[in-house]
């Protein structure tokens, strides 16, 4: 009698190890369905999506840059005054190199330097140095540097030949701070 209880507590035992077994590959299965579900409604199993548009609008842009030849202008040596958390003075020498498509980009900068140069104090002057110490914070410099400085250019353009937002990229030559 004690050998025909045991029998039945064995094969419960065995029973509720299945039963747990086969939720466990059930919502196993639900989970990988859901992310392929998730990751085929963003696009990255659609071929055309991933291969075609994306490395097609990347050529496009490549050949487009390679097409058009590559213009720098320079601003050299900026003293600019800017201040820490905590209000303490410091001092900035800045130096850029604007990259662009217009052939007459120099003529350009040259032409309205007194304005760049007023617009990048402003930009500098509304940061503390630990902000502009920061990667993120010489990356958000460069983007609203670019915008200011194509704006300026923009107003001063008359000819149609001349392109519009003709800087398209700002690299830092000198970035001191102390």
């Amino acid at each position: 009698m004690a050998d025909e209880a045991e029998a039945p507590a064995e094969k419960k035992g065995g029973n509720g190890m299945m039963v747990v077994l086969i939720v466990l590959i059930v919502v196993l299965l639900a989970a990988v369905g859901g992310i392929g579900y998730f990751l085929y409604s963003k696009g990255m199993f659609d071929p055309e999506s991933k291969d075609g548009a994306k490395v097609e609008q990347q050529q496009e842009t490549e050949d487009a840059e390679k097409g058009a030849q590559k213009f720098n202008a320079k601003i050299e040596s900026l003293v600019l005054n800017i201040t820490d958390a905590k209000g303490r003075a410091k001092l900035m020498k800045l130096s850029f190199s604007m990259k662009s498509i217009e052939p007459t980009i120099e003529a350009m900068v040259e032409a309205n330097k007194p304005e760049i140069i007023d617009a990048v104090i402003r930009q500098v002057s509304a940061r503390s140095s630990e902000e502009l110490l920061t990667v993120g914070g010489k990356a958000m410099l460069k983007e609203e540097m670019i915008e200011e400085i194509n704006n300026i250019l923009n107003d001063s353009i008359n000819e149609e030949e001349v392109k519009k937002d003709c800087v398209k990229d700002l690299f830092f030559t000198s970035f001191v701070i102390k």
